[in-house]
């Protein structure tokens, strides 16, 4: 059975991808710039002998056909791009580069997707249609290289009827998946706001427009916005994250910049947020005697796993790992670019348990010693390629 045939594959090329893993992890490259790896998965799959064409500078699309390639399109998502953190570990694979690492998992990505892309080559003969491996740019930083590669046609020619990607979890032990239906994770929008007035000496605040008292104000009052306008059964975040204006104590400075973030699970009610924020940033403001002016730098939509692919997908991953093995993930605010896919094709964003608490292997995303058991290569390339040929 081909179920068995890509579980055999996985195991046996356990030791080459987690070599493949470690060399990706020892050589990150930031948004936009992946052209190394770019260059280092069009080698391997030049060696698979897997047409690709290039897509977005640094994006790479990949066809493997199998049997009757025009009977369905499966699509498979990998992110290539690391952060700009400097890595705590202490490995033999620790980022090569200063400042740069891969702190998300976006090489196990890689990874497993180039894994996934071996094994659907080696039994193409044993399933239908054709599957679009899709090496993407640009997750961690707006606008999102999976805008890119929308806008450069990679959902066209041949047009997926669902698309599948998968995000480590270190929360969630090696051997395990998890799986949402509908919402999954938040959009995400950066807020920048610069208010303006008449400084001058702290002692003499009557004769300025406070401008730090002024952002305080906007903060609480944001807070209240948000809080009061929304529905509190649609969950939704804003959080002001930095303030940034005067540098000694005598002094009420001219100018306070402040930022942050605001995230959504409703298309609609983000977008009249962004209104209602506007609104209230000049409005109060202007009544405080100051002047504000703000941008909202429009990011990612909210993920939607689409129910009944999800279902599917949940079905068949138990069949593969067994039910024990396969979880509900927890709905999460934060923000992931597979959102662009996922409003236009049917799609499936799901967990890849990569944690291993036994060896202490637990930190979060994110963070200067993040890491993975490499045990979980093998079960993410494995999933991939099953999801692919088995929902339908």
């Amino acid at each position: 059975m081909i179920r068995e045939r890509i579980q055999e594959l996985a195991s046996a090329y356990r030791e080459e991808f987690i070599g493949i893993r470690e060399h990706l992890h020892a050589h990150p490259e930031l948004s936009y710039q992946e052209y190394e790896t770019a260059a280092f998965v069009k080698a391997q799959l030049t060696g698979l002998g897997i047409p690709f064409v290039s897509m977005a500078d640094t994006g790479v699309v990949g066809l493997v056909e199998g049997v009757d390639p025009g009977s369905r399109v499966v699509a498979l998502r990998a992110d290539m791009d690391g952060l700009p953190i400097t890595e705590a570990n202490d490995v033999p694979y620790r980022s090569t580069r200063s400042g740069v690492m891969h702190a998300c998992g976006h090489d196990v990505h890689t990874t497993c997707l180039l894994g996934a892309a071996k094994i659907l080559s080696e039994t193409k003969a044993d399933w239908k249609g054709t599957v679009k491996l899709i090496f993407q740019p640009g997750e961690e930083r707006n606008p999102g290289g999976a805008s890119l590669m929308i806008r450069d046609g990679v959902l066209d020619n041949p047009r997926p009827a669902k698309i599948f990607a998968l995000h480590v979890h270190p929360g969630l032990e090696t051997g395990r998946l998890s799986f949402r239906s509908g919402m999954v994770m938040a959009s995400a929008d950066e807020l920048y706001i610069t208010i303006t007035g008449k400084g001058g000496h702290a002692a003499a605040p009557h004769l300025t427009s406070d401008t730090i008292l002024i952002a305080s104000q906007l903060v609480v009052s944001l807070q209240q916005l948000i809080a009061r306008n929304n529905n509190p059964f649609n969950p939704s975040v804003l959080s002001i994250t930095s303030i940034q204006g005067g540098n000694t104590t005598n002094v009420i400075p001219t100018e306070v910049k402040l930022m942050g973030t605001f995230r959504a699970m409703d298309e609609g009610w983000r977008f009249r947020a962004h209104e209602l924020i506007r609104k209230q940033t000049v409005e109060l403001v202007a009544a405080m005697g100051a002047e504000a002016t703000i941008h909202i730098d429009v990011g990612y939509p909210f993920v939607l796993n689409n129910e009944a692919l999800t279902a599917a997908a949940r079905l068949q991953a138990e069949t593969y790992m067994g039910a024990a093995n396969v979880e509900t993930t927890e709905l999460r605010m934060g923000a992931e670019d597979f959102g662009y896919y996922s409003h236009i094709v049917p799609g499936c964003f799901f967990r890849l348990g990569v944690g291993n608490r036994a060896r202490g292997i637990s930190a979060n995303v994110h963070t200067p010693v993040f890491d993975i058991d490499e045990n979980a290569i093998a079960v993410g390339m494995g999933i991939m390629a099953w999801l692919a040929v088995s929902v339908d």
